[in-house]
This record gives C-alpha cells, sequence and structure tokens, in this order.
C-alpha cells in the first residue's frame, strides 16, 4: 500500500467515524446502508485509506448529507482550514480535485473541481437528496449524466439539477475540465 498525502485522510477519517457514531451504527449497519465493504469503512476511518469520490458519494448518501457537506465537514478541523486557506482533497482513483471556496457559514457551498482528462465519477441519487445544486463549466468540456438525460457542457454553460438522479461526472476529452459547484440546502422532511 502506498502511503496517503493527502492533508484531509485525518479528518475524513473523523468525521466518517463522527457521523457513524452520531447514528449509533456499527460498521456492518453502515456497510449495509452505504453499500460499501465493511473493511473499507474499517480503512478509511484508521486513515489507511483515502476513499475514492464514488465512496464518498455512497458513505454520504447513507448519512443523508451531500459530498459537498461532508468535505466540508471534515475541512473545518483542518488547520489550513481554520487559518482561512482553501484545502484541497484529491480523489486517490481518479484525480479528481475539489477544492471548497466558500466556508461553513456561508449559506450556499461553492466548490471548484478540477477532472482530469478521462475521469469519471459517478454518485447515487441520495448523495443529492435535500440540496440544489448547479454546474458551472469554467474550462474544458463536461459531459453530464443525470439519470438517463445526458447534458455536454462546454465553458461557460451552467447546468441546475433537478430532482435527484444517480449522476455522472465524464470528462471524456483529453484536456482537464474545471467546473464549480453551487449547493443550496433544500427543505428536510
Amino acid at each position: 500500500m502506498s502511503n496517503i498525502v493527502d492533508p484531509l485522510v485525518g479528518q475524513i477519517a473523523t468525521r466518517v467515524r463522527v457521523e457513524r457514531e452520531l447514528r449509533r451504527w456499527t460498521l456492518v449497519q453502515l456497510a449495509e446502508a452505504s453499500g460499501v465493504s465493511r473493511a473499507m469503512i474499517s480503512r478509511i476511518e484508521n486513515g489507511e485509506s483515502s476513499p475514492t469520490a464514488v465512496v464518498l458519494g455512497k458513505l454520504s448518501a447513507a448519512f443523508q448529507l451531500n459530498v459537498s457537506e461532508l468535505l466540508a465537514l471534515a475541512e473545518q478541523a483542518s488547520d489550513r482550514a481554520l487559518e482561512g486557506e482553501a484545502v484541497e482533497w484529491r480523489d486517490p482513483d481518479t484525480g479528481y480535485r475539489r477544492r471548497q471556496i466558500t466556508t461553513a457559514t456561508f449559506p450556499a457551498e461553492v466548490a471548484e473541481i478540477h477532472l482530469p482528462a478521462g475521469a469519471r465519477v459517478s454518485y447515487p441519487a441520495a448523495a443529492f437528496a435535500f440540496i440544489r445544486q448547479s454546474i458551472w463549466v469554467l474550462d474544458g468540456h463536461l459531459t453530464f449524466h443525470e439519470g438517463a438525460v445526458v447534458h455536454e457542457l462546454d465553458a461557460g454553460d451552467t447546468l441546475e439539477l433537478a430532482e435527484p438522479a444517480p449522476c455522472v461526472f465524464h470528462n471524456t476529452t483529453e484536456v482537464e475540465c474545471r467546473y464549480a459547484v453551487i449547493v443550496a440546502r433544500a427543505a428536510r422532511p
């Protein structure tokens, strides 16, 4: 196993454990709710493995949080975030990079995403529950699958997501795609 250099690994590990314990779930219960293996959750909670974007999507959906919210909660504990510096998270599987632009006190979450050439990241519909989300492509081209609907987005294009659906962010080009995700809370039942 390679050494993990992502500065957020420890904060993500702590946040996943905290969210699981807040619900009084065992590792097995979280594994069943998320579809992520108990062994992988254990490695994440122990800081032995950095979760991929897909795994974070499954865990956040089980917690009824969105990925942005789960990462923002983890980032809040970072010394760099406490000093006002933006913290970047990198998906060890795809190279996808995410940097939170706004602080936890701002009423909407804004994140900048760098999606490498050829990278594909998918999230379950539950990862988008209780939020309204807009995507704004800043550079490059993004093929975005919203359920069965496919959107082809170029620099300057925006898209507001409809009802929660399984989503795939796919960079089908040979150059990096950079986009912003703007998330606002929707009412919870």
